[in-house]
């Protein structure tokens, strides 16, 4: 009896053990069935155990033994999904990171090319500021042969009303500033003439010219060229009479060559 009573305790005890394993196993697999894998690499070998087991407690530790083989393959397949998901986001972070760079590099390259274009802008419209703004010499590489205020009867006034550059008939004659001609004509004692009403609110007259190359109305700029030289009206011989005035009428004269050396023309 006390063989007896020790061979039946030892048997609850193995039988206790083999089920818990048995249990474990089944449970493992049965877990791991609802990820789906169990499906495909778990199948053949329970299609083997279960033909070739012949107990129960053999088809516990084969299930067991392939339990544990799956999770092994489980968890290689799930590193491996995980590797591959993790380089896909690496490779999709760095293609985005690329994207802000082009994006912030084009944006930089937009943003120099705006600036040097507006600077050129501004470079340009103040090179025709300052062009539009500089007064030249009437006729160019001549010089004064008559000055401002010398007397004489050849003058109605009693005095000469401007200065007189020498230049031979058909020298070009420029516009000493910017404007817009107010006379364009025969003037009388002046002969063919010009007048030019500047920005500046001043006015320059052109005389004894040989032809005229502008007409009133028409805007000029400084160095256009307005007229030849010549000696038409009442003159001497071919030079070009030039006056600076306040007003557009005779009588508003004032000193010529102050008027063009306060401009910036050395003369």
């Amino acid at each position: 009896m006390a063989f007896g009573s020790r061979a039946a305790g030892s048997g609850k005890h193995r039988g206790s053990s083999r089920l818990s394993r048995k249990t474990a196993g089944f449970a493992g697999v049965a877990a791991l069935a609802t990820t789906g894998v169990v499906g495909t690499l778990a199948a053949p070998a329970f299609a083997a155990d279960h033909s070739s087991s012949p107990s129960m407690e053999d088809t516990g530790q084969n299930a067991i033994v392939v339990a544990d083989g799956l999770q092994d393959d489980i968890e290689v397949q799930a590193a491996t999904q995980q590797s591959a998901a993790e380089a896909v986001a690496a490779q999709a972070q760095a293609e985005a990171e690329a994207k802000t760079r082009a994006a912030e590099a084009k944006r930089t390259a937009e943003a120099k090319e705006k600036a040097e274009r507006e600077a050129a802008e501004k470079a340009a419209q103040e090179e025709a500021r300052k062009r539009l703004n500089t007064f030249v010499a009437p006729v160019d590489g001549s010089y004064v042969s008559t000055q401002y205020g010398a007397g004489g009867g050849m003058w109605s006034s009693g005095s000469h009303t401007g200065i007189d550059f020498h230049a031979d008939e058909g020298s070009v004659v420029h516009a000493v500033g910017a404007g817009t001609v107010v006379e364009a004509g025969w003037g009388g004692a002046y002969g063919n003439n010009v007048v030019i009403r500047h920005n500046d609110g001043t006015y320059t007259q052109y005389g004894h010219l040989l032809s005229l190359s502008v007409s009133a109305g028409q805007t000029v700029t400084p160095g256009q060229q307005i007229g030849l030289s010549g000696s038409t009206g009442n003159s001497s011989g071919p030079h070009l009479h030039f006056e600076a005035r306040t007003g557009a009428t005779y009588g508003t004269d004032i000193n010529p060559l102050t008027y063009l050396r306060n401009h910036g023309v050395g003369i």
